[in-house]
């Protein structure tokens, strides 16, 4: 990534001119403050939930998998708890995923980048990633300090220690994500006695391997050069969106602390070093920014020692920045103009017709969701009529159609239920291998959590005048006569 110094020095490995500079390392240092827990608290939600969801457990029956949470491959099915999706429903799938992007659109229309700087897979490795090496390597100056000594015993040790930690979580990352595909016990004891499948291990190892690269050793690049969301979350916001900003009207001029005439910024590039992303927030909104907040903890610990009120770096709408730069324009520093400038200030204004667009959309998807979820067939029937032939003359001149009828169940239960055809009268029905009940119907039983299928053969007696294609229909009936599926098809006979 390329970095300009604010005093006009050019970073190492560019020329003159020229359009690419190879990348300047970050070092992040550790801060302290109301932001950062938050930043902890959610680190570790995610993580535990993330870590923990695969070994829930959750009892289905017989012969059905355990695990609360499963996208049972093998069965073509999503185990979500109590609910079941099969492939024919994969429509709630894309349904979730529709909401969730909804539902990120209007969270950055409120609170800015707040999933970039706080619930992001990347952002939270990177941060777990970041705190083992200070952990192991120290702090932002040790860092610099250690990377430019010639390599010896210390280094090395620090150095295999830091990425041993990193390949372990990475490890932990990977076997945890391949553990949503299957059961978790059984899975754990296979990759240990080496009784998984090669496809099993090959996505083991890629999923450490992008881990460790992409929250070790990618970081910022990540979010700067490969996420597509910083290229589009403008069209997201406005001037009422909650920001990461600088109050350039507190803090401008800048200076030294006992200066006069100068604002609040010291220019102590305190919100600089604990960047993630290595830019100035001072310089206004950019690319890079991932609104994690953490320079604000930078600069209210700097305020704070020189007893200045915080909130130089703060989450801020862009419409009070331009209200306030309004209101103390020509206004000396000191305070008279941090009064004029947050009384310049108004409340936020949650509720604007963007907000409101996306709330309507996000209700709407969820009522069709909620709706096709509670009138979901719970069973299902197919009829598929023989193509080749289309149509048998028997010997005494009767003429028959095959059909395969699929049963699907999605049910525990098994249920058994009688099958009826309504076609024209002296048309005869016969189901190979089904019993029949007391008024000769035959009886198709549905076995639980599965697909059955049964042969029917229909046929037209001798003499009958068909039409080319006549409709007919199949029905299963319940033990108290009423129809529980029905399926439509045609009878084809010669012209």
């Amino acid at each position: 990534m390329s970095r300009i110094d604010p005093k006009g020095v050019q970073p190492s490995g560019t020329e003159a001119g020229s359009l690419y500079a190879s990348r300047q390392k970050v070092y992040p240092k550790a801060v302290q403050g109301r932001v950062r827990r938050a930043k902890w608290a959610i680190l570790a939600l995610c993580l535990t939930l993330y870590y923990l969801v695969p070994w829930l457990r959750w009892d289905r029956g017989p012969g059905m998998p355990g695990q609360a949470v499963l996208v049972d491959i093998a069965n073509a099915r999503i185990f979500l708890f109590w609910i079941e999706i099969w492939p024919q429903e994969i429509y709630f799938l894309t349904g979730l995923l529709v909401l969730g992007a909804i539902g990120l659109f209007a969270v950055t229309s409120l609170f800015g980048r707040v999933w970039c700087g706080f619930t992001c897979p990347q952002t939270v490795w990177t941060d777990l990633f970041m705190w083992v090496e200070r952990r192991i390597e120290g702090d932002r100056n040790a860092r610099i300090k250690l990377d430019a000594q010639p390599w010896g015993r210390a280094k090395l040790a620090r150095k295999a220690a830091k990425h041993a930690a990193w390949l372990v979580i990475a490890a932990a990352t990977g076997g945890a994500w391949i553990m949503y595909f299957q059961d978790a016990p059984t899975l754990l004891r296979a990759l240990f006695t080496g009784g998984a499948s090669l496809e099993t291990y090959f996505f083991f190892g890629l999923f450490t391997f992008t881990t460790y690269l992409l929250a070790g050793w990618a970081r910022e690049q990540v979010c700067t050069y490969m996420c597509p969301w910083p290229r589009f979350q403008a069209a997201m916001l406005d001037e009422n969106s909650l920001v990461v900003t600088y109050r350039a009207w507190r803090g401008e001029p800048r200076g030294k602390a006992k200066a006069e005439g100068v604002g609040d910024c010291v220019d102590c590039r305190a919100c600089v070093h604990v960047c993630p992303t290595g830019i100035d927030i001072r310089d206004g909104q950019q690319l890079e920014c991932i609104g994690c907040g953490l320079c604000i903890d930078a600069c209210d610990d700097v305020m704070a020692k020189l007893n200045r009120p915080t909130g130089l770096v703060a989450f801020e709408t862009l419409a009070n920045l331009a209200a306030s730069d309004a209101a103390t324009a020509g206004v000396a520093p000191g305070p008279v103009r941090q009064v004029c400038g947050m009384k310049a200030r108004r409340p936020v204004r949650f509720s604007r017709p963007r907000t409101w667009l996306y709330a309507g959309v996000l209700g709407a998807v969820a009522l069709v969701m909620l709706g096709a979820f509670l009138l979901r067939e719970t069973a299902t029937l197919a009829v598929l009529r023989d193509r080749a032939p289309i149509y048998v003359r028997l010997s005494d001149g009767g003429i028959r159609n095959a059909y395969t009828l699929k049963l699907g169940n999605r049910t525990r239960p098994e249920t058994a239920l009688a099958l009826v055809l309504d076609a024209p009268q002296g048309f005869r029905l016969v189901v190979q291998e089904a019993e029949t009940d007391a008024e000769g119907r035959p009886v198709l039983a549905l076995h639980r959590d599965g697909i059955t299928s049964w042969r029917a053969l229909v046929t037209a007696p001798p003499g009958t005048r068909l039409a080319e294609s006549t409709p007919v229909r199949f029905r299963l009936l319940d033990a108290a006569g009423r129809t529980v599926l029905d399926e439509r098809s045609v009878f084809l006979a010669p012209k």
